[in-house]
């Protein structure tokens, strides 16, 4: 079975943020690394090119195929910035009817400044998606 493409790797997140954010980002970034590392006890790292993940997982699909994953991550994405979210379950609908200004895709949270959201929210969605992957996984 193919590897994931993406991996963890040893590129230096504050160059990826200096090299990629706007300084409204720069202060972004800093705050969801700080949140997610009090939510996961792991620091920030690299994860492919462009994604800074914290703590990791092991998963296995239905189908077989497995891989590891990060299990909380953002990325600056042009103007703006994507959290990597479960939010499947009844819960974290709700919180995402109270969090402010987004736009989801299937896992992506984007948003443009932390500003027009409620960082607590944000910071239960992101508790509650870290949870969902461990009870998943484990």
């Amino acid at each position: 079975m193919p590897e994931n493409k993406t991996q963890p790797t040893d590129a230096s997140v504050s160059d990826y943020i200096a090299s990629r954010a706007s300084d409204e980002q720069r202060a972004d970034c800093a705050a969801l690394m700080a949140m997610f590392q009090r939510l996961t006890g792991e620091p920030p790292t690299m994860w492919g090119p462009s994604i800074v993940g914290h703590g990791r997982y092991r998963y296995t699909y239905d189908s077989g195929r497995s891989g590891e994953a990060c299990l909380a991550a953002f990325a600056i994405r042009g103007r703006e910035l994507v959290v990597y979210l479960s939010c499947d379950g009844h819960d974290q609908q709700a919180l995402l009817a109270r969090v402010g200004k987004y736009k989801m895709g299937k896992s992506c949270f984007y948003f443009k400044r932390l500003a027009d959201l409620d960082t607590a929210v944000l910071e239960q969605l992101v508790a509650g998606s870290i949870a969902e992957v461990r009870r998943k996984y484990g």
